[in-house]
């Protein structure tokens, strides 16, 4: 290369704009299962390490971890006021939160229009000693200060909160809630920081984001998730972090991106009990970032900046063990399939009832003939699961409820996307596969809407499947042709026709019983 040419090409390098320095993320991350004077949890703790450990991968530094008894109201203060200190204009403080929450009634006068006050419980309150341990809540007003710190710097703050404040639930989960008991008694005085939090309005943090496990009226439960007790928002964005809701792989997720991955898997993972709360609901622009990673752990190929990912992992090689464990109790079938750890599902012989991990009924008059084929329904809906957690869809049945009751009408809607083909099915609470639609390249139609349906028996648990792909579904649409098709052998046509393709999976789980049960 001659100088000429070495000179012309150093001055075009050197008119080039300089790439902007990503935003650096500093977190916070809280998880207490043991409460000594309340009743303790079983998976706020895996949620908080779950959650450090993505963070770990995503090369996110420093991160303040506080486990149980390390979460004291001073040690919490401390490590937010040390991020705060060391973070720049516009870097991100994430501060993610598992445990219980509660409420009070208001320490300012006139600050909440409901006269009550929101506050995380850590392990030292005590409520039948409340003046020697009331500093051991950190009040929304707080929060408030706290983050209005950030915000004075030019900081963002994206604050996830998996607990709950109220609600009630319909139907008979067996776990827990993140739910204390409402204080009744006035907690005095109201500390420095909760008196100039009570003053900052929402619309003055425009930087903050906050994500919450449930609206305010759904309670927050515990459930299971690969055999463990969990929050389903905690996993959701555990896997978020990792690279899931990352679609570009560009290291940046965005409300958007975040959005649409958060709210489709905590409804998979909570069987349709809990819909994430975002503050404020809308995004504040279709490109506002959220969350920037150092190092996204989704991989995107060179020059496909941009793309999507370029097919679905086998759910084989992220975990899934076509496994269930399953306790029998009274006479016990023939049952090929189950085994596997963790917390099982449940069928018994005298009342024919069979129960999901998280207690839900999920069949009634479940005869010893019918066992493995509800088995290797939930076996099929678990595949199904891990893979929509790779790429999620988007479905939606109205009106909302976390149960369904005999003589109810519904309406399921599904949008076929910018994919070729869409297979719309559903596996019954007996463990039937049922065809509801099929469209392919060339259908008039991209929409799936089913208006009218009524809540009849058999009750249990349903689950309405959507599949929107750019593979061949010709061959899966032809074997629900077959009367005698089951979950065991929809499974095994699934996992050879879509590991690899273009597609994403959408499922809305339907809960029912009769009238007065």
């Amino acid at each position: 290369m001659t100088v000429t040419r070495k000179i012309l090409l150093a001055t075009a390098l050197l008119a080039l704009p300089a790439s902007p320095a990503m935003a650096a993320t500093s977190a916070l991350v809280v998880g207490i299962d043991t409460y000594p004077h309340e009743v303790s949890l079983d998976g706020a703790v895996r949620d908080a390490r779950d959650i450090t450990q993505a963070l770990k991968a995503a090369d996110v530094g420093p991160i303040r971890q506080f486990i149980n008894d390390q979460a004291t109201k001073e040690a919490i203060r401390t490590a937010w006021v040390e991020l705060v200190t060391a973070a720049a204009r516009g870097d991100t403080i994430l501060f993610t939160y598992a445990g219980h929450g509660a409420q009070m009634p208001e320490l300012v006068a006139g600050s909440e229009e409901d006269g009550l006050d929101e506050f995380l419980e850590l392990p030292g309150f005590d409520r039948a000693r409340l003046e020697q341990t009331a500093g051991e809540v950190i009040v929304d007003n707080e929060l408030s200060a706290w983050f209005a710190e950030a915000e004075a710097k030019g900081i963002h703050v994206l604050f996830v909160s998996d607990s709950c404040y109220s609600g009630g639930m319909n139907r008979s989960i067996s776990g827990k809630t993140r739910l204390a008991p409402m204080v009744r008694a006035k907690v005095p005085p109201p500390s420095k920081e909760a008196l100039s939090g009570a003053k900052v309005r929402d619309v003055e943090l425009s930087q903050v984001t906050i994500l919450a496990a449930s609206l305010e009226s759904q309670p927050t439960p515990e459930v299971v998730i690969g055999g463990e007790p969990r929050g389903a928002l905690s996993w959701s964005f555990s896997r978020a972090l990792e690279g899931a809701a990352d679609l570009d792989g560009d290291g940046r997720i965005s409300r958007v991106e975040l959005e649409d991955y958060v709210f489709s898997n905590v409804k998979l993972q909570s069987e349709a009990l809990q819909i994430p709360n975002f503050t404020p609901q809308l995004p504040r622009s279709d490109k506002e970032i959220v969350l920037s990673l150092p190092r996204s752990a989704k991989v995107v190929s060179a020059g496909t900046a941009g793309a999507t990912t370029s097919g679905l992992t086998s759910p084989r090689d992220l975990g899934w063990t076509g496994k269930l464990p399953l306790s029998v109790i009274g006479e016990r079938p023939d049952l090929a399939n189950v085994g596997g750890d963790g917390v099982p599902y449940r069928w018994e012989a005298a009342s024919g009832v069979f129960y999901t991990p998280n207690g839900d009924v999920a069949g009634e008059h479940v005869a010893p003939d019918m066992v493995q084929r509800v088995v290797d329904k939930f076996i099929l809906v678990d595949f199904l699961k891990v893979m929509a957690t790779q790429s999620p869809g988007t479905v939606s049945l109205k009106p909302f409820k976390d149960i369904y009751l005999a003589g109810d009408r519904l309406t399921f809607e599904a949008d076929q996307g910018r994919y070729a083909n869409m297979l719309v099915f559903n596996l019954a609470n007996t463990g039937e596969a049922q065809l509801l639609d099929v469209q392919t390249v060339g259908s008039d139609s991209r929409t799936f809407r089913l208006q009218g349906l009524e809540v009849v028996k058999p009750f249990g648990a349903d689950h309405l499947v959507v599949i929107s792909t750019d593979a061949p579904i010709d061959a899966i649409a032809a074997a629900f042709s077959n009367s005698s098709l089951d979950s065991a052998s929809l499974l095994r046509l699934l996992e050879t026709r879509l590991e690899g393709s273009e597609s994403t999976i959408a499922i809305q789980p339907l809960y029912t019983r009769g009238q007065g049960q």
